[in-house]
């Protein structure tokens, strides 16, 4: 980067919001999904606890009822190893967790040992994107844990019942919905590529550029990780690059929004993909494609950047675990009996920088005070009988998910109350000291955890936009010697504009982790500005040129 660049320094302390972080949003376009994988995960080890008389077992069969949660943005054949992973992970969390419960009752050591986990699982989350509900179920999981009495001898048969569950989830979550529509993941993807490119179609602007480009990245991408192509794939392809070919026309054409729209409609229909003609140089694409779907076979690049010296998720990290120590011991100083809801208070705050984790700050304790008054409310009820509280149980695991993506904080108004509702499998508690404690922990976590997230900076953030910068600015040159060549091969140049758009949908993402952090160095937003039109530019240039250089007998072969 040049010295002379310009930058604008950001304020070292940005403005907060205080209703923003509350409104309501549209609700996923698959909330069910997990919704409905949750619930039928959770049942059937309950259940089946239940007919044996051990409802006392179920905090160790959620731990692995709750993996079901994961991989739903992902196409079946990789969402298969990364909920096994998950399994395998809640397990070893799990299991640290009552290890350390059988040999110490020493609280100041408990809330270390869970302050620890917590931050190694949200490094390994946040390295993986792994995607939500992100690490705050594994730290709820083994931070519950370590306050449970338990012997070494029993921590095997308690693994056992996750692995179990686990198993379950990972049937649930995986194999039922790849038997009734196998490619039902890439047509989701594809179908929001789609729409974000008609959009575009409809209303070109800068905004709609950059969310169409972002998802038809994610439409690639999601492609790429579902396997060997089969012809609903290769149809699906054809589609994307459609949208992609739509995008970067950057003309406004109201026939084209109407076409892409309703592809995207019979997309995500159960009926067979639709076949639009062939793009120019679709043949040449899907060539391309084909190469780096091998290429990418077995990379680990994500998760070692994520866990180098240098990487912008080690302070946030260091917040996760600054904050969940300060946040129990605080609990414990105070006399609560159960430190780890502030701990978990704590760990559920720390996203990618200050502002959104002030955000998160706010959601949560609104939604958890909102949802003590829930829980108030059907304790008498869910006493009744075993079948009442695991019906409960089930219900707001099932609401929890209808209602997080509208905001986190709604969600929270039914992840509250299950969560105190599984103390009762264990045995009835006052309900008082169960609705103080939830109350005091809410409060003393988000404060605490909220100060540490200030005081605990990440000043790699702007290091992650320059080195994003810098790689977006070489993948441009890389793309504009490409279009340089007399007779550039169309598979070379799709090469090319997708890694220079990858490059750009990182930049986005780093720039505005970087616009809500606190304490910065100064940065240089006007280069950010310009990296990204020049990138678009060249993006359009390829396409362009891709279209005249395909030989015309090419689109009858595809």
């Amino acid at each position: 980067m040049s010295d002379t660049t310009i930058r604008s320094a950001r304020p070292a302390v940005r403005r907060l919001p205080l209703t923003g972080p509350l409104r309501l949003n549209r609700p996923s376009d698959m909330w069910f999904k997990p919704a409905a994988s949750v619930v039928v995960a959770t049942a059937i080890p309950n259940l089946v606890l239940l007919a044996l008389g051990r409802l006392d077992l179920v905090m160790y069969t959620m731990a692995g009822s709750l993996c079901a949660l994961y991989g739903h943005n992902l196409p079946y054949t990789r969402r298969a190893g990364t909920v096994a992973g998950v399994v395998l992970g809640m397990t070893a969390g799990l299991g640290t967790a009552l290890a350390v419960a059988s040999l110490t009752t020493s609280t100041a050591v408990l809330i270390a040992v869970g302050a620890l986990l917590a931050a190694g699982q949200k490094l390994l989350c946040d390295a993986t994107r792994i995607g939500p509900p992100g690490p705050v179920i594994f730290t709820f999981v083994s931070s519950a844990a370590l306050f449970v009495p338990q012997t070494l001898a029993q921590v095997p048969g308690h693994l056992a019942l996750t692995l179990g569950a686990g198993a379950v989830a990972w049937l649930v979550a995986v194999v039922a919905p790849a038997l009734v529509r196998r490619d039902g993941p890439e047509r989701r993807a594809t179908a929001r590529a789609l729409n974000a490119a008609a959009a575009h179609a409809a209303d070109p602007g800068h905004a709609t550029r950059r969310a169409a480009v972002a998802a038809v990245h994610a439409a690639w991408q999601t492609l790429l990780a579902a396997g060997r192509p089969n012809p609903a794939r290769r149809a699906l392809e054809h589609l994307v690059v459609h949208a992609e070919t739509s995008v970067l026309a950057g003309a406004p054409d109201s026939a084209d929004a109407v076409r892409l729209r309703e592809w995207a409609r019979l997309t995500r229909a159960r009926g067979p993909v639709p076949t639009p003609p062939p793009a120019p140089g679709t043949g040449a694409e899907l060539l391309g494609l084909d190469a780096e779907r091998t290429a990418r076979r077995g990379s680990l690049r994500t998760l070692l950047r994520g866990l180098a010296p240098g990487s912008p998720l080690l302070p946030v990290a260091a917040r996760t675990l600054v904050g969940c120590a300060l946040a129990g011991y605080v609990c414990s100083a105070v006399g609560v009996g159960r430190p780890y809801w502030a701990l978990v208070t704590a760990a559920s705050l720390y996203q990618a920088n200050v502002t959104l984790s002030w955000n998160r700050t706010l959601q949560r304790t609104l939604g958890n005070l909102v949802g003590v008054l829930v829980f108030a409310a059907v304790l008498p009820v869910a006493r009744t009988t075993p079948l009442a509280l695991i019906g409960f149980c089930l219900l707001f695991a099932f609401s929890a998910e209808a209602l997080i993506t509208r905001n986190y904080w709604l969600g929270s108004v039914a992840v509250t109350p299950m969560a105190l509702l599984v103390l009762e499998y264990a045995g009835s508690h006052p309900a008082g000291e169960l609705i103080g404690d939830r109350v005091l922990d809410t409060v003393i976590g988000a404060a605490v955890g909220f100060l540490a997230a200030v005081l605990v900076t990440n000043r790699r953030a702007t290091g992650r936009v320059e080195r994003a910068l810098a790689d977006a600015e070489r993948a441009r040159a890389h793309a504009v010697r490409t279009l340089a060549a007399p007779e550039p091969a169309p598979a070379a140049l799709d090469a090319a504009r997708r890694r220079l758009t990858g490059t750009l949908v990182e930049l986005r993402e780093a720039d505005d982790t970087a616009a809500g952090e606190w304490w910065q160095p100064a940065l240089a937003r006007e280069a950010v500005l310009a990296a990204e039109q020049a990138g678009h530019r060249t993006l359009a240039a390829t396409a362009e040129r891709r279209g005249r250089s395909v030989p015309a007998q090419e689109n009858g072969a595809v």
